[in-house]
């Protein structure tokens, strides 16, 4: 069994967190700002089923990228500076939730991004927590992401891509905006081969933390992002 939240109630420790499934701590409670906030600051994430009930995790160990230690293959390199795409940050949130909501996956039936969860991250978005990054060849939306930026600790949460290494290209650029902005550690929740190939790594739980503590309480970037420098020449 596992602790089920009333509107006012505190998340449990994450040390109540169940080892299987890895991280399920809690259910219930709501998808409010302040309550998403609170989840992110303390590192716990919303993912459930459409039909379910919240469901709240913290998994250990913990799947985390550093902007600086993404890596750049060849042919992604070739295609970052060629050029051809162009990247926008926080230009259209709304259509890239979507896209990720419904882009079929692999192995996957459906999607987790329902409608409600559409409408809280719009919600953060406007709040100038929730940002978007936007891969575009000439007018269309080809790939791109999304996540929370709390302090310098950003929280990665979906990508897309319709078209070859669109969501790479869009998670290359959101690196190079991190880094530059001077963000610690991107947040890939779960481990899968895909993140690892880019350069993310499993960290303990515990060490996330610390880490989370230290960047969430970093002064913010604030507000929208902008485009500037996110579409000059790849190297």
């Amino acid at each position: 069994m596992i602790p089920w939240l009333g509107s006012a109630d505190p998340f449990p420790p994450l040390e109540l967190a169940l080892a299987e499934p890895n991280g399920l701590l809690c259910a219930g409670g709501d998808l409010s700002p302040q309550r998403l906030l609170d989840a992110y600051r303390n590192g716990i994430f919303p993912w459930y089923s459409p039909g379910e009930p919240i469901l709240w995790w913290s998994p250990d160990p913990r799947m985390v990228l550093v902007p600086s230690e993404f890596k750049v293959s060849r042919s992604l390199r070739r295609t970052l500076r060629a050029g051809l795409q162009r990247i926008t940050l926080d230009s259209d949130f709304a259509a890239v939730i979507r896209a990720c909501a419904l882009t079929r996956r692999k192995g996957q039936a459906g999607t987790w991004i329902s409608g409600e969860m559409q409408a809280a991250y719009c919600n953060l978005h406007e709040l100038g927590f929730a940002h978007s990054v936007e891969v575009w060849l000439g007018d269309k939306l080809i790939g791109g992401l999304y996540g929370l930026a709390i302090g310098k600790m950003f929280y990665g949460e979906s990508m897309f891509s319709h078209a070859t290494d669109a969501s790479k290209i869009a998670l290359a650029h959101l690196c190079r905006h991190l880094d530059a902005q001077g963000f610690g550690l991107i947040d890939c929740q779960m481990n899968t081969p895909h993140l690892a190939s880019l350069g993310a790594r499993e960290i303990a739980r515990r060490e996330f933390i610390a880490r989370l503590v230290d960047l969430t309480a970093m002064a913010p970037t604030g507000g929208r992002w902008t485009a500037d420098g996110a579409s000059a020449v790849w190297s």
